[in-house]
């Protein structure tokens, strides 16, 4: 079967892309620790305990629906920062206030806090009542479940700092990928990895096996591209990619020209010669997986489609809920031990 060769993206369709994203900034680190106007190491600004109560109030008057979503390390993490006019000064709670909603109405134009729904709804009966009742949902449902169960994208462990880590297992993607349910998956592993931080965590790592990648689809890698800059701002903590290859090659041609801010800085992409140091400075060796020279197996919990089998009554072959459970489970460790 022969495979198109992937187009690269017109200068006219880069500035469209790169307007679309300009109004969100790549610049929110994590929290600091200080109160008021006492900076920390890296120029930040303390924020007060009452300046946190106000912004938390907004948002819960704008988005009663999803408030609880961003973490206070989050909201201090934006709030500390300088102010783009005037350095010297802290980012007024307005400015502030803008860049919170800016990411909380991308949430809210995308479904993502309801998209957890379609996980129980793949994992239920096609019987069930909401899946009869409401056909067009079910189908998404499905979709996505059909998304999640390649296991080529799951959570398992932290880092030594306590970042979940994301791990993509590029062989396991389909070569003609189903760019919506892909988007929709995407959000929904973001989303859990997020609530399955420790304390004072902002951002996760993402380690890539790049070992046998499908042909790259611009499609899906711009719209995976505008879900991180729009809805997770700098969550992004590091991404290791290894083996390079000409389609990794191509993946990065693409998308570096479009990516705001510091967000290419933290791609960090290696051959199988030098992965090994890099992936050390981030994980114990004890937690480095079979298939990027360690010991670990990932395996036994994320195997291959054609290895797994349905885990309710509905169509969800992926351990979505053991996932999440051994995530909650190291977060809590984490937590207990710092």
């Amino acid at each position: 079967m022969s495979i198109e060769e992937p187009k690269t993206l017109t200068k006219e369709e880069q500035d469209k892309i790169k307007h679309e994203l300009e109004d969100f900034e790549d610049e929110f680190d994590d929290a600091v620790e200080n109160e008021g106007d006492i900076k920390d190491g890296d120029g930040n600004f303390g924020v007060s305990k009452e300046e946190l109560s106000i912004l938390r109030a907004e948002l819960a008057c704008e988005f009663p629906e999803d408030y609880d979503y961003m973490s206070d390390a989050y909201i201090l993490s934006v709030a500390s920062k300088p102010y783009s006019k005037d350095p010297t000064q802290r980012r007024p709670l307005d400015y502030t206030m803008e860049k919170l909603t800016n990411v909380m109405q991308w949430r809210e134009e995308s479904g993502a806090p309801d998209l957890i729904d379609l996980i129980e709804l793949a994992n239920g009966p096609a019987s069930a009542p909401a899946a009869v009742e409401q056909p067009e949902l079910y189908t998404k449902a499905k979709a996505v479940a059909a998304s999640l169960n390649n296991g080529s994208l799951y959570w398992h462990g932290l880092s030594k700092q306590g970042k979940p880590i994301l791990w993509v297992r590029t062989n396991r993607k389909p070569w003609y990928p189903d760019v919506e349910a892909d988007i929709k998956a995407l959000i929904l592993l973001t989303d859990t990895g997020i609530k399955g931080m420790p304390n004072n965590t902002t951002d996760f790592v993402v380690i890539a096996d790049s070992t046998s990648p499908p042909p790259p689809n611009p499609t899906f890698m711009i719209e995976m591209l505008k879900a991180l800059v729009r809805g997770y701002p700098d969550r992004l903590g590091l991404l290791i990619s290894s083996p390079i290859s000409s389609i990794i090659q191509f993946v990065m041609n693409l998308l570096t020209p479009l990516m705001p801010g510091r967000l290419g800085e933290k791609v960090c992409l290696l051959d199988g010669e030098t992965v090994m140091a890099k992936l050390l400075q981030v994980m114990e060796e004890e937690d480095i997986p079979d298939f990027m020279g360690g010991k670990a197996s990932h395996d036994m919990y994320y195997p291959e489609e054609s290895k797994c089998s349905i885990r309710g009554s509905g169509c969800l072959k992926f351990d979505w809920y053991g996932m999440v459970q051994r995530l909650e489970e190291a977060r809590d460790a984490y937590n207990a031990s710092h």
